[in-house]
């Protein structure tokens, strides 16, 4: 009962602060994301872009601050190889809520360069959210099924050439690309919808990403691979943080090479196609395997 009543006391006044929080610095991205479109100049980029990074990364520090005012929150972060802010890097975390796109700003903060998302289209009518990542130039996909794509087969490779047009735009200086390869969030619906082959993650979609290690893959200094839990909060994290009641937070992060046999052409190459997939489904079992050790789960 006493956890119960102070969750209703925590929750108005930590989720206005962090409502405070993403609004002030969304406005201000906003603010400099329309200067850069009005004025399409590379030099008004460069010298733009360092400061929106900079700002995004604000915004996920003092976020984090927030939580763990309110929180008994616990951060175990191991990070296996060397980071530099002066690389290039693909991430590819598992999704379990909204709350990890917050922890993974804050952990790139003063670790890696300013990270890039892979958003859904529809994101972009989200208040404060969706103007705020446009102005930080990250890519919206439009994702279509494959009997969508037959009914209409001018839009095959659409989105593809979405992925294409947005990372060449992160050559010019370093970024962390991150893309959430499950697509969308874990649920226990979506699991069972899927027919996911693994016990705590939805299976991985390949295409988007094997297009970006094409487009970029040279660029690359390495692969993240993290691996996301709330072990104490595996329901509702989000609403858990906003109430004052979340745990542990593992984070475990590999930097793996970009090797040569994970670059090439996945849409015409299907030798290719077929090795990239396993790749990626073996990184995931491992994963998978990580996460059932870490949970206690044998």
């Amino acid at each position: 009962m006493l956890s119960v009543l102070r969750g209703m006391f925590i929750f108005p006044l930590h989720l206005s602060l962090q409502l405070i929080n993403l609004s002030f610095w969304a406005i201000l991205i906003i603010c400099l994301g329309l200067l850069k479109f009005v004025l399409p100049f590379a030099f008004i980029s460069r010298a733009f872009n360092p400061v929106l990074d900079f700002m995004l990364c604000a915004f996920g520090v003092i976020s984090v601050r927030l939580i763990r005012l309110f929180n008994p929150v616990q951060f175990d972060i191991q990070i296996d190889g060397e980071l530099s802010k002066k690389h290039w890097y693909l991430m590819m975390p598992n999704h379990l809520s909204w709350l990890d796109i917050i922890l993974l700003v804050d952990f790139a903060a003063d670790k890696i360069p300013a990270p890039k998302f892979f958003l859904k289209k529809e994101l972009i009518w989200l208040p404060f959210v969706g103007l705020g990542a446009w102005a930080l130039d990250m890519p919206f996909m439009q994702r279509y099924s494959r009997e969508f794509v037959e009914k209409n087969p001018h839009l095959k490779g659409k989105d593809i050439q979405t992925t294409k047009r947005s990372c060449e735009k992160f050559r010019s200086c370093p970024t962390t690309v991150i893309n959430f390869v499950e697509g969308s969030r874990f649920t226990q619906q979506k699991h069972l919808y899927r027919k996911s082959p693994f016990t705590h993650l939805l299976p991985p979609k390949a295409g988007g990403i094997a297009f970006t290690l094409a487009a970029m893959g040279e660029l690359f200094t390495g692969i993240l691979d993290v691996t996301i839990m709330y072990p104490d909060n595996p329901q509702r994290p989000m609403l858990n943080m906003l109430t004052g009641r979340l745990g542990r937070v593992i984070l475990r992060v590999t930097v793996a090479p970009v090797q040569a046999d994970i670059i090439g052409d996945y849409f015409n190459d299907e030798d290719f196609k077929q090795g990239f997939q396993t790749w990626l489904n073996a990184r995931w079992t491992h994963k998978d395997t990580q996460i059932n050790l870490l949970s206690g789960d044998q």
